[in-house]
């Protein structure tokens, strides 16, 4: 009997993610792997972003969904560059994905290119798509057990957002809590609130986001 054994799954999307890593290092580009659950404002947070760095750095957005192209619209519309990824019905972007939508969105033309992973902390954790770094989304309205129950991408992320600040008199939200359990799972994160509504913490994260590209 021959037995044909299928090659691993994650196997085949690491090799693919090396070619991305090298060709976002060849296109001297930050790739940023954006990951949180549904509606924590991370379409919010890049449009915020778009128009802020608006002329001071070339922006692109490779934008995950599993069906619609409304958040790409969204962004497009915020000045930044957009290719929309319709996953139709899969819970993460591959590597190879993001590859096909570079064939749209040259690297080399970008200073950062932000890859909206589809809504959801578990799969797109397990998934390396060759970006620089992670950033973890966490909305106040999604209460502070989000970091222990899902502690892999906290783990793996080199910043977190937290978003809608604004919000934390008409929740149970305790950011001190969710700071120190953050902390405790990854001691190296850059944390930053913020408000897409009051604009707090904004220019903090624009700011690093220049230092990253190197144009500060």
């Amino acid at each position: 009997m021959k037995i044909i054994v299928g090659r691993d799954l994650l196997l085949a999307n690491n090799d693919q993610a090396g070619v991305n890593r090298v060709l976002f290092k060849q296109s001297k580009v930050v790739a940023i792997n954006l990951i949180s659950s549904p509606g924590s404002g991370k379409t919010t947070l890049m449009e915020k972003t778009a128009g802020m760095l608006a002329g001071r750095l070339k922006i692109g957005v490779v934008v995950g969904d599993l069906y619609t192209e409304r958040d790409a619209v969204r962004i497009e519309k915020a000045g930044a560059a957009a290719v929309q990824i319709n996953t139709e019905g899969l819970c993460h972007l591959t590597a190879d994905m993001v590859y096909r939508a570079l064939q749209e969105m040259p690297p080399e033309e970008l200073d950062v290119l932000f890859i909206e992973n589809v809504g959801n902390l578990v799969c797109p954790a397990a998934f390396d798509l060759g970006e620089q770094m992670k950033v973890a989304v966490l909305s106040v309205t999604e209460g502070i057990d989000k970091p222990s129950k899902y502690p892999t991408i906290f783990r793996e992320a080199g910043a977190v957002v937290i978003s809608k600040e604004d919000l934390l008199p008409y929740t149970d939200f305790d950011l001190d809590t969710c700071l120190a359990e953050l902390k405790e799972i990854n001691d190296q994160l850059k944390i930053f609130i913020t408000s897409a509504k009051t604009g707090l913490g904004l220019n903090e994260w624009c700011s690093w986001l220049e230092s990253l590209a190197g144009a500060e």
